[in-house]
């Protein structure tokens, strides 16, 4: 008896082409196949073997084809953007890619969706880490040592970004990364609590909780501020 199918979804290599000719006149089947085996965008396989691209591989083959039609760069340098842009930078005109510019700024008090917007998919090197938040190499060391920024293995994610940049502000104002180790403390134990209630896995009761507890924070604090 013959296998059932494997189910994957996704658009096929026809559909793709079909999709893409609206925009790129010149692209052919042949085309996205190369740009597979170069390494630029892995479609997933059904069981017989057939290619199934997502959004996500749909969107990379309209960058490569943009990059290429507009800016006329090489493979090898749209190569090192899509690497980079899996780590959560962004490419810059004429230099390397680069971490965002500027953080957003969640509107008013932070809610359960503000949480993840600084996750783990920006994924940035000690140097990209300390450009990106505009502070000087000796803050990041005291920001480390106080165990305000830990890396994720190799790494440093969006969090991490967020706290140093934050850590630049308040030296602005006089206020050291040792003098913020009460709010680490705080968090050690806010996030704790939270654990106790949900367990180790972050689910959306997790995140719900995060933001009625920085809600909280936010409200002790400026009820303790001179009126």
């Amino acid at each position: 008896m013959a296998r059932p199918e494997q189910s994957v979804e996704g658009r096929g290599i026809g559909e793709v082409l079909q999709f893409l000719q609206a925009e790129f006149a010149d692209v052919t089947i042949s085309k996205i196949r190369f740009l597979e085996a170069e390494g630029l965008v892995a479609p997933a396989r059904t069981a017989s073997g057939y290619r199934k691209f997502s959004a996500a591989d749909v969107e990379r083959l309209r960058y490569v084809l943009t990059a290429q039609r507009d800016q006329y760069l090489p493979l090898k340098v749209i190569k090192e953007h899509l690497a980079a842009m899996d780590r959560g930078l962004r490419p810059s005109a004429g230099g390397p890619p680069v971490a965002p510019s500027s953080l957003p700024e969640p509107p008013g008090l932070p809610v359960a969706e503000d949480f993840g917007a600084y996750g783990t998919e920006l994924r940035l090197t000690r140097e990209e880490l300390r450009a990106a938040a505009d502070i000087p190499a000796e803050l990041l060391d005291q920001v480390e040592n106080h165990g305000l920024v830990v890396a994720r293995g190799n790494h440093y994610d969006g969090d991490a970004l967020l706290v140093a940049t934050l850590a630049g502000e308040f030296a602005r104002y006089g206020i050291e990364p040792r003098h913020l180790r009460p709010f680490r403390t705080a968090a050690d134990r806010e996030a704790g609590l939270i654990e106790q209630v949900t367990g180790p896995r972050r689910t959306e009761k997790t995140e719900e909780l995060a933001a009625l507890a920085v809600r909280l924070h936010a409200a002790l604090v400026r009820s303790r501020l001179p009126r």
